[in-house]
């Protein structure tokens, strides 16, 4: 190994375990008289490592959390501890937070869902609109291919509705009402978005319940629902999980100027240099553009986004 390589592997390691440090400060008060650091007879540090304190009461949408049984008390607890030692991941998700939860809370508000279904985006893609899984589910709300037409959501090879997050939220919100409406319960709705309203019913239907929480599931389902949990408890008290994030810190919404298009525009490069920006800017603005062209059909229109300062 070159001494180059060690000298980054030390320091990142040093840096991680500041991190892991101040984390083990933060997420527990330290006895009198105790440290959040022994130190071995052979002069190595010996970190102590705590668990989160779980929330007396939770609840999803309104929706109380049986934690008065251990089960679900265990499960709640296995994702608190899983999600609360991700701090550079969870830093970074509440950046993105700052640009996308107000249009999401708006999407969300205006189709009668309840606001805390933000924390099944985030579950599902960490405010990543890029994200794309193994098996080709896509950006915030992870739609597959086959599944987003159904909500409305056009994806072709040159637009991909599931790219843009207002529209990409309006489908998850018609999906989120049929579940509701199918099961009667939020809690349902938000489960069965990870393994489907017929998987929901299938397990239902077998086991003579319908409340989530008597329900089992496979492993992915069972811990789905206390993942959002988790994320909802972090998320919404960061500091509490010495999550140090100042406001001005947070990524901003991007501030953009509208150009309806009601033609086919042959070349994006041209049409964004037109425009007074970059094909770059223009895709950051409208990751939903797929290709290097847009095809309009007659009485289609396109609302494309481009920076205000361009």
């Amino acid at each position: 190994m070159a001494p180059k390589t060690r000298t980054i592997i030390y320091v990142t390691s040093g840096f991680l375990a500041g991190i892991l440090l101040i984390a083990g400060i933060s997420l527990k008060k330290i006895e009198p008289g105790g440290t959040a650091v022994d130190v071995s007879a052979d002069g190595r540090p010996q970190y102590r490592w705590y668990a989160p304190v779980l929330p007396k009461t939770i609840d999803f949408a309104g929706e109380a959390v049986p934690l008065d049984k251990w089960e679900v008390k265990e499960k709640l607890d296995r994702e608190m501890l899983v999600n609360s030692y991700l701090h550079g991941s969870q830093l970074y998700t509440l950046k993105l937070a700052g640009r996308y939860f107000p249009a999401i809370e708006a999407r969300l508000k205006a189709n009668g869902v309840p606001d805390d279904f933000k924390y099944v985006c985030v579950a599902e893609s960490s405010l990543n609109q890029n994200a794309v899984s193994g098996v080709g589910a896509s950006s915030f709300w992870q739609f597959m291919k086959d599944t987003g037409p159904t909500y409305g959501l056009e994806i072709n090879d040159e637009v991909d509705e599931r790219f843009n997050a207002v529209k990409a939220t309006d489908a998850a919100c018609k999906y989120f009402q049929t579940a509701y409406a199918r099961f009667g319960t939020w809690t349902a709705a938000a489960a069965s978005y990870n393994c489907g309203m017929q998987g929901y019913a299938n397990q239902s239907d077998f086991q003579q319940a319908t409340n989530y929480y008597d329900l089992i599931f496979p492993d992915e389902t069972n811990r789905y629902v206390y993942r959002i949990l988790a994320l909802k408890c972090i998320l919404s008290n960061p500091k509490d999980f010495g999550l140090m994030l100042p406001t001005d810190e947070e990524y901003k919404p991007l501030k953009s100027r509208i150009v309806e298009v009601d033609h086919t525009i042959d070349n994006l490069t041209e049409f964004a240099k037109a425009n007074g920006t970059t094909y770059k800017m223009l895709k950051i603005y409208n990751p939903w553009l797929r290709a290097h062209k847009l095809t309009v059909k007659a009485g289609k229109k396109y609302q494309v986004e481009f920076p205000v300062n361009s």
